[in-house]
């Protein structure tokens, strides 16, 4: 996009097509969600089968994470997008034609890796799009209105789509929905091809795209892994993520097993459906629970202790209306801090590399759902899936260490309350004293050479 293109487009115009693109991809991703286990089962598969497929499609968005995050951040955000609607339409077609052919297990493995191929494309690409945007339009509010607000525009969608998908299931057979999503995601790709231009940033690409490749994946690990604050909250989602994607397909068969009806196709869509409710309200919540505390990561850290409560006290349960209740209780608290999370995170990342650090967070929380899934779904083979929600609170509570390590080196993010404020100020002491980022503190500027003074330091296919 040019540069005259930057100055009369607005902060309203671009959050209204980060809007439109997340409104498509949420409905055409859900109408599976609420019966994608059931559908995974229908098709022959064992529970351990059934999340080592979802397994596999975890470990293909950790082989394609940084491939694709490089293509975002070398031949446009817009143009990785595109790449991946294509690629999840593809694959959903042929998650289908698995289903209705009794495929064995080894099929499933396969396309689901690259399932995970189409996912990556997203991933990173969309909000590094969206905060790049905002910047170059001149918005100053803070990011955890923007990113709340899509987390409700999601979450309707979403309660939308998994209902639908239910309903829909429930009315033909477990293979419709999926067709379904195939085609609103050729919809999508329509419309991002018209709406959806690299605004705020310009693709290295273009000139130089080896030469560029190798220097973005450099400063990414430089500005992500190398950067402790990034370093330790990206560690924390190995955990949280992988735990995440298990209990959002769990549920689903834990559901109809409280109901007591194997059929019941839409009692498995109302999980998602109560999840995206609560989404919407929490995503609206955001910036009113950032306001509450002075740090972000007290905000992630709180509604860390809250979920891993809420996953033991659901093992525990055998009441299918307190599962609601418990259901509604995770997704709020979820969705009101992963905003918070994002902003803090964005706000550590430069604009350059800020798809690629962003696809290395998305990378370490496939890695956990492909070492923690096939883990759960072995023991709820074993414990069934009460005792497998058990399981994934102890899981879920190694995150903690990793917050609070991230919280401690007291990077400038953690207590801002505009865009803008952190990443940006940071990168560019760092770069023009040729410190590491280690060597920097994001408050104040690089730290002087030598002994340092002693000083008290203070979280779906």
């Amino acid at each position: 996009m040019t540069e005259q293109d930057a100055v009369t487009t607005t902060p309203g115009r671009v959050q209204a097509v980060y809007f439109t693109l997340l409104t498509g991809n949420t409905l055409a991703a859900s109408l599976i969600w609420g019966v994608n286990t059931l559908f995974l089962l229908d098709a022959g598969l064992t529970n351990f089968e059934a999340f080592a497929a979802n397994a596999f499609f975890s470990a293909g968005m950790v082989l394609f994470e940084v491939p694709t995050g490089v293509v975002a951040d070398t031949l446009g955000r817009r143009a990785s997008y595109l790449l991946g609607t294509i690629t999840l339409a593809t694959t959903t077609a042929l998650y289908w034609l698995l289903w209705f052919w009794q495929a064995p297990f080894g099929w499933w493995a396969l396309v689901s890796v690259l399932l995970g191929l189409g996912f990556t494309f997203f991933s990173g690409a969309v909000e590094a799009w969206l905060v790049d945007a905002l910047t170059v339009t001149g918005y100053t509010g803070s990011l955890e209105r923007v990113f709340g607000r899509g987390a409700a525009v999601a979450g309707a969608s979403m309660f939308v789509g998994s209902l639908a998908g239910g309903a829909v299931a429930q009315a033909t057979n477990l293979g419709v929905p999926f067709l379904l999503r195939a085609a609103i995601l050729v919809v999508m790709l329509v419309v991002a091809a018209f709406v959806m231009r690299d605004l705020g940033f310009t693709p290295a690409g273009r000139a130089h795209p080896i030469r560029a490749t190798r220097e973005v994946v450099r400063a990414s690990v430089h500005y992500g892994l190398g950067r402790r604050p990034v370093r330790y909250l990206m560690l924390a989602s190995f955990f949280t993520t992988g735990v995440g994607f298990y209990v959002f397909y769990a549920l689903q068969p834990y559901l109809v097993e409280l109901w007591g009806d194997e059929g019941a196709y839409t009692i498995a869509g109302l999980a998602a459906a109560i999840l995206s409710g609560s989404q919407v309200i929490g995503g609206w919540l955001a910036p009113w629970v950032r306001a509450r505390f002075r740090r972000r990561t007290t905000t992630v850290l709180v509604s860390l202790g809250v979920s891993v409560a809420v996953l033991v006290a659901l093992g525990l349960n055998r009441s299918f209306w307190l599962a609601l209740v418990l259901l509604v209780l995770w997704g709020l608290v979820d969705a009101a801090s992963h905003p918070v999370r994002q902003a803090y995170l964005n706000d550590m990342i430069p604009s350059a590399q800020r798809a690629t650090v962003l696809s290395f967070d998305s990378l370490l929380g496939s890695a956990g759902g492909v070492v923690i899934q096939p883990v759960l779904g072995r023991s709820a083979d074993l414990w069934g899936y009460g005792g497998s929600l058990l399981v994934s609170g102890a899981f879920q509570a190694l995150a903690f260490p990793f917050i609070w390590l991230s919280r401690r080196q007291g990077d400038a993010a953690d207590v801002a309350t505009e865009h803008g404020s952190g990443a940006e100020a940071a990168a560019g002491a760092v770069a023009a004293s040729g410190a590491g980022p280690d060597d920097a503190d994001p408050a104040t500027g690089p730290r002087p050479t030598g002994p340092a003074p002693t000083a008290p330091s203070d979280p779906t296919p």
